[in-house]
């Protein structure tokens, strides 16, 4: 969308038409791609590729758990994107936002928490209390 990393979208496995209401959870894997509305969770394998995404004419009214979303539409509910999520312009969440990385077009519109959740393993740093220095001649004093 935005230039970088790209998520891996160039396959539809799944699509739910303009025309089309689900009621009820969804889970798939590979690519879904939604113009019509649906009324439950949608879902995903954690680690997999798969990708979500929602046109500006679609809408999500539940949970959404998938590692790579692309949002353009309309969510009513907290959003999980393991890898990467993407907000174009017309996307509009209504609840918190979970993501390791993320891309948001100007216009895009967030009623939520937005929480930084990175994937893979952190890495930790230890910094040692720097030593005083020794003084000239290299022996420490000691005083009685």
């Amino acid at each position: 969308m935005l230039g970088g990393k790209k998520t891996p979208a160039a396959r539809i496995d799944t699509l739910v038409g303009r025309n089309t209401q689900i009621t009820g959870d969804l889970h798939f894997s590979g690519g879904l791609h939604v113009d019509g509305a649906i009324h439950g969770s949608v879902s995903s394998e954690s680690g997999a590729e798969s990708v979500l995404s929602l046109s500006q004419h679609g809408i999500i009214k539940g949970e959404v758990r998938v590692p790579h979303v692309v949002i353009n539409g309309t969510v009513e509910g907290d959003v999980y994107a393991e890898q990467k999520l993407e907000l174009g312009s017309e996307a509009r969440v209504t609840g918190d936002v979970h993501y390791n990385l993320i891309e948001m077009t100007v216009g895009a519109t967030v009623n939520g928490k937005m929480a930084h959740t990175p994937s893979g393993p952190m890495l930790l740093s230890h910094h040692k209390p720097a030593q005083e220095p020794m003084p000239a001649g290299g022996r420490a004093e000691t005083r009685d």
